[in-house]
């Protein structure tokens, strides 16, 4: 499979946003503005700058499963 250029797979796009590859499929099915993937053969491929403009929009939350100090 050739991957077209600018596009990631489920792994690197998942690690691209700092979540894991099911948070990953969650967001595309749930939310309305989270880029769509293209799909070769079976296999999503996600556009890194659409990825990279919603992490812009969407900054990651910060964990509190750490007590505070």
């Amino acid at each position: 499979m050739e991957i077209p250029p600018g596009h990631l797979t489920a792994d690197e796009a998942a690690a691209r946003l700092g979540i894991n590859r099911q948070s990953l499929y969650n967001l595309a099915n749930r939310a309305p503005d989270f880029p769509k993937p293209i799909k070769v053969g079976r296999t999503p491929l996600w556009p890194a700058r659409e990825l990279d403009a919603w992490r812009a929009r969407h900054p990651a939350r910060r964990r509190s499963d750490s007590p505070p100090t």
